[in-house]
């Protein structure tokens, strides 16, 4: 046998397998449709696991991981068509439609903004490019920003989520947990970091560089250059940059944007000094309720998964069948809970698809997800 022959004989086994595949799931729908009658699930785990066990000892030692994987997938799909014919009483999916139907046509041009920081901060920044005019709240730390949102002291909270040099903030991914709130909008915002110096400084009398953990890192590079620097954590760079102002020293500089010279009377001593002129910042803004604007693309949640092998696959070739693109995944350790985990996902679809708000509705409903927003993500 050539190879011509041996793909052309795969062509008519391809064949069978889809008439045999398309006869398979029109079977799974009319189960799907007479558990439905019964009040029986979807999912029948023990089923599965049965003839997983079977197919394992039937397909040989070669093929057994193989086998496993191609039946597991047959099952996800087998039971998305299920699903996608049964109805979900849930109040999640009307929750989402209402915000659907009666978040307004336009983003607001002016609202009270909560943000971590002082002016200059880079929270600002990214408020100025979502809002055109914010009446912006400063708080010390980002659990403030999430309390003033929650107890409706802002309308908005702006928070920094992550950096694409320096990666995750933790801080805000390990305050999620804590807080009930909706992303309504995100911003990238690329971050130029300058080296700011007191009036009348050089930097060779600089002996301290003072700036938020994040900046530190995303210039690693240029720290380097400064030779035997100390460097110093401060809980934003605006605020480093308001440190260095009011020290009265001169050996002492700040890491912060070439706006906070001018705010804080500094003068800069190099600009562009991040590591990466491809430095950007990921925002998001959060509201108390959801707001679903026209052309939200991007959709995010939080949750966790069972402690079962395939269970995140198994999640994951659910929103597969529905052809959404994943751009996110996230783990994170709960906390006082031993090798337990939370998951984050980022995914590109809107709340507009009654497939995915049926598949969203079910996670939601059992406990486990929390629907965190349906939203648009400018790039600034």
């Amino acid at each position: 046998m050539n190879i011509d022959n041996a793909r052309k004989e795969i062509d008519l086994i391809d064949g069978e397998i889809l008439s045999l595949f398309a006869r398979r799931m029109a079977l799974g729908g009319e189960i799907g449709k007479m558990k439905e009658a019964a009040g029986l699930p979807v999912e029948n785990s023990e089923r599965e696991r049965e003839i997983l066990l079977k197919i394992t000892r039937e397909s040989g030692v070669e093929l057994q991981n193989s086998a496993r994987i191609l039946f597991s997938t047959l099952f996800e799909l087998s039971k998305s068509y299920q699903r996608s014919h049964k109805v979900v009483e849930s109040g999640f999916p009307e929750k989402i439609v209402s915000a659907l139907e009666n978040t307004p046509a336009l983003f607001p041009a002016s609202a009270k903004v909560a943000c971590c920081g002082v002016p200059g901060a880079y929270a600002q920044l990214a408020t100025d490019r979502l809002f055109q005019l914010a009446d912006i709240t400063y708080f010390n730390d980002f659990g403030a920003v999430f309390q003033a949102v929650e107890k409706g002291l802002c309308r908005y909270g702006i928070l920094p989520i992550e950096n694409s040099t320096a990666g995750t903030i933790d801080q805000v991914y390990d305050l999620m947990l804590d807080h009930h709130f909706y992303i309504v909008r995100s911003c990238r915002l690329q971050v130029k970091h300058a080296l700011l110096l007191p009036p009348g400084a050089e930097i060779a009398d600089i002996k301290e560089v003072i700036s938020h953990e994040q900046g530190l890192k995303q210039c690693v590079g240029f720290l380097k250059s400064l030779g035997n620097i100390k460097t110093v954590t401060a809980g934003s760079t605006a605020m480093a940059a308001k440190i260095v102002s009011s020290s009265g020293r001169k050996d002492i500089a700040a890491i912060a944007s070439v706006e906070c010279a001018g705010i804080y009377q500094l003068k800069i001593a190099a600009d562009n000094i991040q590591d990466k002129d491809s430095n950007y910042t990921r925002f998001i803004c959060i509201s108390r309720e959801p707001e679903i604007y026209p052309g939200a693309a991007k959709i995010s949640i939080m949750g966790t998964l069972p402690h079962k092998p395939g269970s995140l696959y198994r999640l994951l070739a659910r929103f597969a069948v529905l052809g959404v693109n994943l751009t996110k995944l996230e783990s994170r350790p709960k906390r006082n809970e031993n090798f337990e985990y939370m998951f984050y996902f980022d995914f590109e679809a809107s709340m507009a698809s009654p497939e995915l708000r049926m598949l969203l509705s079910e996670l939601v409903s059992d406990g486990n997800f929390t629907f965190l927003g349906n939203y648009a993500e400018i790039t600034a």
